[in-house]
């Protein structure tokens, strides 16, 4: 049913615990997995005179980190794993990757957001399932009972 898998981390607990739960999934359905490691890009937010040769290389050495922290992982759990770093809003990134990879579900978590935060997003009508044509799994924390 879902051959290819979209794992989208970004090193948060979110994050983590989407990548269990989808690499739980491709190994259920003997899928391969595309992670994509999506960061913030810290550089966009410092000032022009703050942005050295070292802080750009740090950057990239980090996010390259996550994005192999992730691959390895899933390797190691006996899924055909392979991924991409990209730097920038998720909401562009994930329906680009999804199409050119062919993917069959993005599994991605799920980070509460209060009212106020919610405010300053993007419209609600330009949501992921607008954007996607394929399966959306959201990975949630189970409440203790």
């Amino acid at each position: 049913m879902f051959n290819k898998i979209l794992l989208c981390y970004d090193g948060t607990v979110e994050g983590r615990r989407a990548l269990r739960q989808g690499a739980d999934v491709a190994m259920a359905m003997k899928s391969h997995a595309y992670l994509l490691a999506i960061c913030n890009n810290m550089l966009s937010t410092a000032v022009p005179e703050g942005i050295t040769p070292e802080l750009v290389r740090c950057e990239e050495e980090t996010a390259q980190a996550l994005l192999s922290e992730g691959v390895a992982w899933l390797r190691e759990h006996g899924v055909p794993a392979e991924g991409q770093l990209v730097f920038g809003n998720p909401m562009v990134h994930i329906p680009e990757v999804a199409r050119r990879i062919g993917a069959d579900l993005i599994v991605m978590g799920h980070r509460y957001r209060g009212r106020l935060a919610k405010w300053w997003s993007e419209d609600e009508e330009s949501t992921l399932l607008h954007k996607v044509s394929c399966s959306i799994l959201v990975a949630m924390d189970i409440p203790a009972s």
